[in-house]
């Protein structure tokens, strides 16, 4: 089968589309060709090896471990383990696996489920790693409440798109923060304000909100904390510059040493574990209407180091996808 391998940390030029063994699935494992995948930013994370620190000590210090980039997908069953129950060749699946940017991959039982009816495969690919992300980062991080003030620094990117539409189903006011062009997108996804940052400082408008969701990590935790209610909560989510010795992690460090002292909830959204039940509520929310996801550019399988350079460099409004 044809994949996206990297064999060293450095740049979309070190991606290589190669012919290697197609996998074979595991007792507790699910065989499936692959129609879509969508990028992330942990594809250029994992595919530079940075913010050096963290990602290296977690991806493999000197190459990254797992060699095919790609992280979520959506296809169709074509073989399943002897311990897999619920699914069977021919089902059309969507979930989150490295290794994605591929023909095929073989994925766990606990990380699959059935792709929204309501969605292509393409769009199904756009969900499960972002969408994921938005959704633990305000239900259960966040704890989102019916009536509560939510802002999203970062509303027009791949989780940001999802965020906003999330926040709003929760039953949240939901102000997003976007650059000029993207005003119009982030409205349109069901945010009631709009902040453009190219404009106003959303730390500094003497407004302050219940939930504030950071997926930028471009200000300050002083800057930040501004923004949240005395009793309110700041979720970091990510985000940072490529390129940086720590990235976001110095944030992170700086808001769990002063979260024992204030009264604000200073949480982190590191590592949101994809499961069965949350891709069976993400798929609830598309088939019902509530989340609808926001692709920017799609491109061939064969054009992936592509996709990764355009949504580490462009500011992607949403998603890129990588049709297989």
């Amino acid at each position: 089968m044809k994949a996206v391998v990297q064999d060293r940390y450095g740049s979309p030029d070190d991606l290589e589309i190669r012919d290697i063994d197609k996998p074979v699935a595991a007792e507790d494992e699910v065989l499936v060709r692959i129609r879509a995948a969508s990028a992330n930013a942990y594809d250029w994370h994992v595919m530079r090896g940075d913010p050096y620190i963290p990602a290296r000590l977690g991806m493999g210090l000197r190459r990254p471990r797992a060699k095919i980039r790609g992280r979520d997908f959506a296809g169709v069953v074509e073989a399943v383990g002897a311990k897999v129950t619920g699914l069977r060749p021919g089902d059309e699946v969507f979930g989150e696996v490295d290794g994605t940017f591929a023909e095929y991959v073989c994925v766990r039982d606990t990380m699959v489920g059935p792709k929204p009816a309501s969605l292509t495969f393409e769009q199904a690919a756009a969900v499960p790693l972002a969408g994921n992300t938005a959704l633990m980062g305000l239900r259960d991080r966040g704890r989102v409440q019916p009536g509560q003030q939510v802002l999203i620094n970062g509303a027009s990117g791949g989780v940001g798109t999802f965020a906003v539409q999330i926040a709003a189903w929760l039953g949240a006011e939901v102000t997003g923060v976007c650059s000029t062009r993207n005003v119009d997108l982030v409205r349109s996804l069901g945010a009631h304000h709009v902040i453009d940052y190219t404009q106003v400082d959303f730390t500094r408008t003497g407004q302050r909100y219940d939930v504030v969701l950071d997926m930028v990590a471009n200000r300050s935790l002083a800057d930040c904390r501004r923004a949240v209610t005395p009793t309110g909560t700041l979720v970091l989510g990510g985000g940072g510059t490529p390129g940086r010795l720590i990235g976001a992690a110095g944030l992170t460090v700086r808001a769990l040493a002063l979260s024992p002292f204030v009264r604000q909830r200073l949480v982190l959204l590191i590592g949101p574990a994809p499961s069965k039940e949350n891709l069976a509520t993400l798929r609830g929310l598309a088939d019902s209407g509530k989340i609808t996801p926001t692709i920017d550019r799609t491109y061939p399988l064969s054009e992936a180091p592509e996709a990764i350079r355009y949504l580490e460099v462009e500011h992607a409004r949403g998603k890129v996808v990588v049709t297989v």
